[in-house]
């Protein structure tokens, strides 16, 4: 099965990170959904013995995420960089902004007629890099790519969650109620 899709993102600001618990606000859809790339970083190191390689070790680091959108609201833009919004409703940026963490969720349709839920669990979004053009004789759309760091939770380590709606056993209340609010594990770590 192949993804041939990408569709329906949702943020949802972490309010509680810590070995107690972990806990979320309630998700927001971000836009519509043009492109996502998630690149986890994973460092490898060999132990070499007895003249060759014995053991390899693995260490995941920080997940690199850039999602492209058809548009950013100003209230999005402002909470997902931390941004305020004025009386005026002016989304003002100041230096000493500070972008809270989130979750990323979105949808993956399959090949074979399912689809792929997902989570992202904790990362932060950074300040878009801005490019415009002029109109020429010919329309091209110039949409926003959100860029951002995210980085296993602090209570259980995870990262991400996935479930695909084919597999066997899948609750079907967990797909119903996916963008309800994150997905947490009822079991304790």
């Amino acid at each position: 099965m192949a993804v041939i899709g990408l569709k329906h993102p949702y943020v949802a600001k972490l309010i509680k990170d810590d070995f107690t618990g972990v806990q979320y606000d309630t998700p927001k859809r971000l836009a519509k959904a043009i492109e996502a790339k998630i690149s986890p970083k994973v460092n490898t190191e060999t132990l070499y013995a007895d003249d060759g390689p014995a053991e390899v070790a693995s260490s995941l680091g920080e997940i690199e995420v850039e999602i492209g959108v058809d548009d950013i609201s100003t209230e999005m833009q402002a909470f997902l960089l931390g941004a305020t919004i004025n009386d005026d409703g002016v989304v003002i940026q100041k230096s000493g902004d500070t972008a809270p963490y989130v979750a990323l969720g979105f949808v993956l349709p399959l090949s074979n007629g399912g689809q792929k839920y997902v989570w992202l669990y904790k990362g932060k979004f950074e300040l878009p890099e801005e490019q415009y053009k002029t109109k020429g004789d010919k329309i091209e759309f110039q949409t926003p790519t959100l860029k951002g760091k995210f980085v296993k939770r602090e209570f259980d380590e995870a990262w991400k969650a996935s479930v695909n709606t084919k597999d066997q056993g899948v609750d079907p209340a967990v797909i119903q109620n996916w963008f309800s609010a994150v997905y947490q594990e009822t079991t304790t770590p």
